[in-house]
């Protein structure tokens, strides 16, 4: 029998959750997904389509970050779905709502009926396969969320509930009160924030069978741009797997992440086509464990116990 020390490679796709659509094990995320040049905004789509991704991941707040109006990345989809219809049957849509500008939070009843439907009438769409509560309100009960959300995948508006940036303990107040499974939890995870690894949340999404869409798999661009000591010594051990499957360090990265047994998804945040089309090199490199653990040595900054 042949032993390997490599890794298993991570399958290019998988069930969004139990009885769910099958999508791509990477995620093409719209946080920068702006302008009013529709027909560019329809070629960043059929790029991601292109390069095997089918999740795509947005949120009512993504345009103000970008000088544009609440809602401004799903009003945008909703005008390329406008003009190339075909497009939505194809991609598998996930959206996330309950922050509010100069609040900051709300999930109250009436404002996550309010949000879903808003965020539907944006993008053109009946339903979406996934909606995420996007921050923890802490001054609205778990019960009067969950009834909320029971109530609008009853009426077919969303196919399955997820959270963003929950704690475990949070996931588990609002799974008390809830009939549906929380399929899915959203934290930021890469090789430079590296704490779900070890504060129970990729545990519970194990647990629980979550899948885990892992935000700003590059550091925000610390990793493109290293300007500190950890930065640099990440990126280094990044680049030596590049280098040997030669694929970028982004790529590695974004490997690096699949490559835990969670399967964890990385949400991909590039806007540039050309850069879109080599998210497939993502699962090129192969992983030891011993290469894996130099990464993550070299992010937490110390030997591991």
């Amino acid at each position: 029998m042949t032993v390997t020390n490599l890794l298993p490679a991570p399958s290019r796709s998988r069930a969004l959750y139990a009885g769910g659509p099958t999508v791509s094990s990477i995620a093409w995320g719209m946080w920068r997904f702006a302008g009013e040049d529709v027909a560019a905004a329809e070629a960043k789509i059929i790029a991601a389509l292109d390069a095997g991704v089918t999740l795509f991941d947005t949120a009512d707040i993504y345009g103000p970050d970008n000088g544009e109006p609440f809602g401004a990345a799903e009003a945008l989809l909703g005008r390329v779905f406008a003009r190339n219809r075909a497009l939505a049957s194809k991609m598998v849509l996930a959206t996330k709502g309950g922050i509010v500008m100069g609040v900051p939070y709300d999930s109250s009843a009436a404002y996550l009926q309010s949000a879903i439907d808003a965020s539907l009438k944006r993008m053109g769409v009946e339903r979406v396969a996934l909606w995420q509560i996007h921050r923890p309100d802490m001054l609205t009960h778990p019960a009067e969320i969950a009834g909320a959300l029971a109530a609008a995948h009853k009426a077919g508006k969303i196919g399955a509930v997820g959270v963003s940036n929950f704690t475990p303990s949070q996931v588990d107040a609002l799974a008390a009160h809830l009939a549906l499974p929380i399929v899915s939890c959203q934290p930021e995870f890469s090789p430079l924030a590296v704490a779900p690894l070890t504060n129970g949340i990729i545990d519970q999404a194990i647990t629980k069978g979550m899948a885990v869409l892992a935000w700003s798999p590059l550091g925000g661009g610390r990793l493109a741009d290293p300007r500190d000591e950890r930065s640099r010594a990440v990126a280094k051990a990044l680049d030596v797997k590049a280098a040997e499957a030669g694929v970028s360090r982004a790529a590695a990265a974004y490997s690096w992440i699949m490559a835990h047994p969670a399967g964890p998804i990385p949400i991909v945040g590039t806007q540039k086509p050309a850069r879109i089309a080599e998210i497939p090199d993502a699962f090129k490199p192969r992983w030891t464990r011993a290469d894996w653990y130099g990464v993550l040595v070299a992010s937490m900054g110390e030997p591991l116990p």
